[in-house]
């Protein structure tokens, strides 16, 4: 029998923390802190405001389904009432090009036939071949199996053996030659290398298609999107204050150690005591604040990620882009560093800022340097006939925690999920799903079912 009156720690107050508090409150567990290092919370959803109205430095959008987020707003009484999204393309050149269009782009007729062929075999192929692919979160995939919840409304619990499920570790432009659909990597790379997750070559196939799974991807494609007026943060600031528990702010975590059973947190110079640690934040610096285990270091030392840059700028109205526009060219290993994507929120002014992104980091590569990324971006901005004015703001994230191929085929996840409950700690966040608010409240909502 669970004990709702234990004193449960949740570091981190993201999607991913706030989203633990709820799923503990609505099972009766009231005896929940949630402890947030910054002055505010939302992690990467973060929405600051310009000119009297809020763009996005980090998360954009959301899709249908996206039922966790979907919890949120049923929780707080909320609904997505953001601005509708569109989105044109442009080559490495600055000129407007509509690569999906065959009447625009008669020598390729034959290409786009071929993808359009190879996506509804890719949804065939997922849906057989790879059955239980979509399930959130990554136990039991490397031994060729699901045990998860559901992507449907109900998410209800399954299980099963699917041998297939393992090649999931390779790749995702292996994943999809071994399969015969290279090009539906055409689709794909939008929502993914140009939204900061990395190069089809480097990242496995089960972060691509856990968060891309067919129906999330056929969303974006028909641009059938939900956006907040407020922006996303503001979904995690409603939840925040709806919550018995506040999060507690600018919390300085400096110590966690585990020991009788208890797990006792120094937090701004002071210990606490708590029965149970529900750890959010970037399991990565673990080994920083914990006495963290052997175990716990040799697995944590394996996660990378994304370096991932926002810059958020002003133009002279003459130069604001009519919408936003994907830079298909600058998508490749080859040309990392670049303008991938910029981003016009507010259609109906110019007096806003726009948002631009870039990768400047891929695997096998030398890493770029910050302020080298910057003004080329700021460079491509000039090519893409929208130069900045000023910038505004910006931001490095720590972006997309995950593991390589080898490391996700050797059962890194397996042993991670062994040791959730050890010590009173459970691993929860980004790198236990995948790096979007849904997926990441989803796992917490599955966390709290599982153990709570």
């Amino acid at each position: 029998m669970a004990d709702k009156n234990e004193k449960i720690c949740i570091i981190g107050g993201g999607p991913a923390g706030l989203s633990a508090g709820m799923y503990l409150e609505k099972k009766g567990y009231e005896n929940y802190t949630i402890l947030e290092r910054n002055d505010h919370v939302g992690g990467k959803c973060n929405s600051p405001h310009y000119n009297g109205r809020r763009y996005e430095m980090g998360a954009i959008m959301g899709v249908p389904s996206y039922y966790a987020v979907h919890d949120v707003e049923e929780f707080c009484g909320i609904t997505h009432d953001g601005p509708q999204l569109n989105r044109n393309y442009k080559d490495r050149n600055g000129n407007v090009i509509e690569p999906f269009e065959p009447k625009k782009n008669i020598m390729k007729i034959p290409r786009l036939l071929k993808m359009k062929n190879q996506v509804k075999k890719f949804g065939e192929l997922l849906e057989t071949k790879y059955k239980g692919y979509d399930i959130n979160g990554h136990r039991g995939v490397s031994e060729g199996r699901y045990d998860g919840y559901a992507v449907t409304p109900e998410r209800a619990r399954v299980t099963g053996e699917n041998p297939n499920l393992k090649d999931l570790a390779l790749p995702f432009n292996k994943f999809c030659e071994m399969n015969g659909v290279e090009l539906v990597q055409d689709i794909w790379i939008g929502p993914f290398t140009a939204f900061g997750y990395g190069y089809f070559d480097e990242i496995p196939a089960a972060y691509v298609l856990k968060y891309l799974d067919f129906q999330t991807t056929m969303n974006f494609v028909k641009c059938n999107l939900w956006t907040w007026k407020e922006g996303t943060q503001w979904i995690w600031e409603q939840l925040n204050d709806h919550l018995k528990n506040h999060a507690r702010l600018s919390s300085d975590i400096s110590k966690v150690e585990r020991k009788d059973g208890k797990v006792y947190v120094t937090v701004n110079g002071q210990v606490e005591e708590y029965d149970k640690i529900i750890v959010t934040s970037p399991l990565q610096f673990i080994p920083d604040y914990f006495d963290a285990t052997a175990e716990e270091k040799e697995l944590f030392s394996k996660i990378d990620y994304e370096r991932y840059d926002v810059l958020a700028v002003e133009t002279k109205p003459e130069d604001h882009p009519d919408i936003s526009y994907y830079v298909f060219d600058n998508m490749t290993p080859e040309r990392y560093g670049h303008l991938m994507v910029y981003y016009r929120r507010w259609r109906d002014t110019k007096d806003q800022v726009i948002t631009t992104y870039a990768l400047r980091n891929h695997q096998n590569k030398k890493e770029i340097a910050y302020e080298d990324c910057k003004k080329t971006v700021l460079e491509d901005l000039k090519t893409m006939k929208n130069p900045a004015s000023a910038v505004v703001n910006e931001n490095s994230w720590y972006y997309f925690p995950h593991v390589d191929s080898e490391t996700y085929a050797s059962g890194w996840y397996e042993k991670v999920e062994g040791m959730q409950g050890t010590n009173g700690t459970y691993y929860a966040g980004e790198v236990m799903a995948f790096g979007d608010m849904d997926e990441t409240a989803e796992y917490s909502r599955e966390l709290v079912e599982r153990f709570f």
